[in-house]
């Protein structure tokens, strides 16, 4: 086999799953600490064609966790360094980039705009976060969202599974809470950990958009968190090709 950059993922796929990878399309919301890894883990397996979706600036704090954060990076925005990677990674790689905060009409509009094969939910906020899930469920896009990787530091403890298994997570907590309101209690994948937050790693958080609180982070976490997110969603992709 010719040696290319895509030869080992080859070498255990095959061609037949590479060629499904390259097929697919994936949005992906949300590119901090758990989106940034997790789609350039799936650009890197090969996803053809990816749609990502951010709207925010890397900040000084993000460096303790985020792919993109760099001291030469700072106060660039998401969306455009992590294009800038992408390509090179993989120059044939379509890449839809969309650099907003989106929500309500605007977030079903971008839902309708493209067929995905897959929705990546790695947003930390809880509203639009629960207008992602309910309206890619109503549209039967397969889905899996990040829960909250904050103030955990053991990966024994990461798992994925249907919205209905989470336990020991704030955030799973809150938005089974509002997605019963809707009527929905299953129906897709989430990454989750059971460990419990110390209660010192809550703090309250004033003038950042669309948040109400900040809760402390170590490192490798939300990376990890998107490692379990792009695994699902290849896993899926390729069901069925491995028997």
């Amino acid at each position: 086999m010719e040696e290319n950059w895509y030869s080992r993922t080859e070498l255990f796929l095959g061609k037949e799953g590479l060629n499904k990878l390259r097929r697919a399309h994936v949005l992906v919301v949300g590119l901090g600490g758990v989106g940034a890894p997790l789609a350039e883990h799936l650009c890197r397996a090969g996803i053809g064609e990816m749609t990502l979706v951010d709207g925010d600036k890397i900040h000084e704090s993000n460096r303790n966790r985020q792919l993109l954060a760099l001291t030469s990076t700072n106060g660039r925005y998401k969306t455009e360094v992590l294009a800038g990677r992408f390509r090179e990674i993989n120059p044939e790689i379509k890449l839809h980039i969309c650099t907003e905060f989106l929500r309500d009409e605007p977030m079903i509009d971008l839902l309708k705009k493209c067929h995905y094969d897959y929705i990546a939910d790695a947003i930390d906020t809880l509203s639009p976060k629960v207008f992602l899930i309910y309206h890619s469920l109503k549209m039967n896009i397969p889905l899996v969202s990040s829960m909250g990787s904050g103030g955990k530091m053991d990966p024994l403890q990461i798992r994925s599974g249907d919205i209905s298994d989470t336990v020991g997570c704030p955030m799973a907590r809150a938005i089974r809470k509002r997605l019963h309101k809707l009527d929905i209690h299953a129906g897709f994948k989430a990454v989750f950990s059971s460990e419990a937050i110390p209660e010192h790693a809550v703090v309250p958080t004033f003038g950042e958009q669309n948040k109400k609180s900040n809760v402390g982070t170590i490192s490798y976490m939300p990376a990890l968190f998107g490692g379990f997110m792009a695994s699902v969603i290849i896993r899926d992709i390729l069901k069925g090709l491995f028997a």
